[in-house]
């Protein structure tokens, strides 16, 4: 499809703004970058350390990983969680594994192998300098989790042992069974822990953001509410690192925490920090379907395990309601083997998920029929059980199997699993530079987050990889340029930009609980999601796209005025927690829609259905749309303002992906 260069779907929507460009990427060779800016960076002596505060918002693993390295260079750290532990962030949920570029099975991985896998899975839309430094660290990391004791798989001859994830031809997964997540979270927590108990990192837990202070231009405290009080409290710091994850649960239906939310980054947001890339949503492949309209979220079901399952629909419809053992090979339909040769049932996850649903819609799909049809494709260990036994299978994803013979009553040892895409993971979030600060000074934003290294869409076992990453090794040699001007003034309480954001918190939660309706918060949440899910999920079209809008603002007018809001403020209130987090989805939404409506081309696991090729893949338009999009809040009902940061490409030919 040609676009014409004067065309613009979301004409009307925005305002274009002034170019934007990350000022503090070095240049000069690629591999070099990242050792020439820590090196260029300021520093904070010992001295001037103890009298320096950082703020850090979250506590997964790239929030308990920056609070605890920050906090064990000698800062003065207080970290905060709306959870009733930081044991229990998000990162825990993550399952298949970590990855690095050790090149440990010998089969030819790299640094640069590594970089070019995600750039390439990003669908060129990630930025050279900060994925090659991905890359660079992914190493580190490994050293330091060993260390700290994460009980990583091994091979007979005691080395850590690798698996492979979709979009990659080497094996480079480091994983804990299928709890690597939760195992790597516990080794940061251990080692915020140990912060906590020196002194240098004081923990508040229930505490959640609800806006962020901003004085003279620089980043300088965070409001919080009580989860269990309802008391609104003020903290100061010299700088605020937000690690509060993604917003995948604008969808309502999706794979992540039903907590997680887009709040504090939002907040921050309206503050003066861009947002970028907001319509870069991450579908997962292999989740356990719907089944039925009583969910409030989605099981994840590791793409680790498409190593040794293999994807299959029925060749005939009137197969699909059979028992899938009953079904002969030659009536099995391996539609991603067949597909792609190449990367067979690893291809990158936009892909897989692509294809399943194209299968669905084919009337192929498998499963019981909600809303009267199937959606559910076969995910099939009987080779792989054959091949290694049931003792190995079990060795490698027996925790898995066990989760999803519990939800689904199916025993996949001899039942193929069902599997189909789900909301899983945004590549979209806060602009930063190459220090990962944003554009409000002193303002650094790190993991899922923001939106540096993923471009359009993350490939399996990155999101581990940046969350540590970040918070290990990057953020600690980038926020001390920043620092290195300190100490700063101290923040007057009665000083007028606080007084203001202490009085918005307020008013807002004034406004829930006066706001005597007739629809609960929930209601509102999923009606949402579904106009999110119909409209700006797995395949985007202009006329879906300006639809949710109308909807979305409609839906928004009505939640304000006929939300109802059960209870007290000053005390645990869950309904006006979910108040507040839905009212910034509205507002998000609504800008994924212009972004995805002013983006009219697909790549990675943005799909517009105006712009694909003959055989139906993403169809990229570089000559066009090669930036980053990088939203200016203007205020409620009013055009945001876009700002392009161009990405150039100087290693890596920019080139149509194919995995076939």
């Amino acid at each position: 499809m040609h676009v014409d260069d004067d065309y613009d779907d979301a004409a009307g929507y925005y305002v274009d703004g002034d170019p934007i460009a990350d000022t503090k990427a070095p240049q000069g060779p690629l591999e070099e970058r990242w050792d020439t800016r820590q090196f260029e960076a300021r520093i904070a002596n010992p001295a001037n350390r103890r009298r320096l505060s950082v703020i850090v918002v979250g506590t997964g693993l790239a929030g308990a990983a920056a609070a605890a390295t920050l906090g064990e260079a000698g800062y003065v750290v207080k970290s905060f969680c709306y959870q009733d532990s930081p044991r229990r962030a998000h990162s825990i949920a993550a399952q298949g594994g970590i990855n690095a570029a050790k090149n440990y099975k010998g089969d030819g991985d790299s640094v640069f192998r590594l970089f070019y896998d995600t750039i390439k899975g990003g669908d060129y839309r990630a930025r050279e300098s900060n994925v090659y430094r991905l890359a660079q660290v992914s190493r580190n990391i490994i050293d330091q989790c060993v260390a700290q004791g994460v009980p990583f798989a091994r091979e007979y001859g005691g080395l850590l042992d690798n698996r492979s994830f979709g979009g990659v031809q080497v094996s480079r997964t480091f994983y804990a069974r299928g709890q690597t997540g939760q195992q790597l979270l516990i080794g940061a927590y251990q080692a915020l822990e140990r912060q906590v108990a020196a002194g240098t990192v004081k923990c508040y837990s229930r505490h959640e953001m609800v806006e962020l202070i901003v004085v003279d231009g620089r980043a300088r405290g965070i409001i919080v509410r009580d989860l269990v009080t309802g008391e609104i409290e003020t903290y100061f710091a010299d700088v605020v690192v937000l690690a509060n994850g993604g917003y995948g649960n604008v969808f309502f239906l999706s794979t992540n925490a039903m907590g997680s939310n887009v709040t504090a980054s939002w907040r921050a947001h309206r503050k003066g920090a861009l947002m970028a890339n907001p319509c870069y949503t991450q579908i997962h492949p292999t989740c356990i379907p719907v089944s039925g309209s009583h969910q409030s979220k989605l099981t994840l079901m590791s793409e680790s395990l498409r190593n040794d399952g293999r994807i299959w629909v029925p060749k005939k419809k009137a197969d699909c309601e059979k028992n899938p053992r009953d079904i002969p090979e030659e009536d099995r339909d391996y539609y991603l083997e067949r597909i792609y040769p190449a990367f067979g049932n690893l291809v990158p996850r936009d892909i897989a998920s692509r294809q399943a649903k194209n299968m669905c819609d084919e009337g192929r799909g498998v499963g019981p029929e909600v809303d009267g049809v199937r959606r559910g494709v076969y995910l099939d260990f009987a080779d792989a059980m054959e091949r290694l036994g049931h003792d190995a299978i079990a060795e490698k994803y027996g925790n898995l199997f066990d989760m999803y013979a519990r939800i689904t009553g199916e025993d996949p040892y001899t039942t193929p699993m069902r599997i189909y895409p789900a909301v899983h993971y945004v590549m979209g979030g806060l602009w930063v530079d190459y220090d990962l600060q944003s554009t409000i000074p002193g303002l650094f934003v790190t993991g899922e987050a923001n939106f540096s290294d993923h471009g359009a869409n993350r490939l399996g076992a990155s999101a581990l990889m940046q969350g540590l990453a970040d918070g290990y090794f990057v953020l600690p040699n980038t926020i001390r340029d920043y620092l290195a001007e300190g100490p700063f003034d101290k923040v007057a309480e009665d000083d007028p930009a606080v007084v203001e954001a202490q009085q918005s918190v307020q008013a807002q939660i004034d406004k829930f609980m006066n706001t005597n309706g007739t629809r609960s918060v929930d209601s509102y949440h999923r009606e949402l999601g579904n106009i999110m899910w119909e409209y700006c999920g797995m395949e985007r079209t202009a006329d879906g796209l300006k639809k949710a809008i109308d909807l979305i603002r409609s839906l928004r007018d009505d939640f304000w005025r006929n939300v109802k809001v059960l209870g007290s403020a000053e005390t645990m209130n869950q309904s006006l927690e979910r108040a507040g987090r839905v009212a910034d989805f509205f507002e998000l939404g609504e800008l994924m829609c212009i972004d995805a409506l002013n983006r009219r081309e697909s790549c990675g696991g943005h799909f517009r259905g105006e712009s694909q090729t003959d055989e139906g893949e993403a169809l990229r338009h570089d000559g066009k749309y090669a930036y980053v999009a990088a939203w200016e809040w203007t205020g409620l009902d009013e055009k945001p303002v876009l700002h392009k940061e161009n990405l150039e490409y100087e290693f890596v030919e920019m080139k149509q992906r194919s995995y076939k």
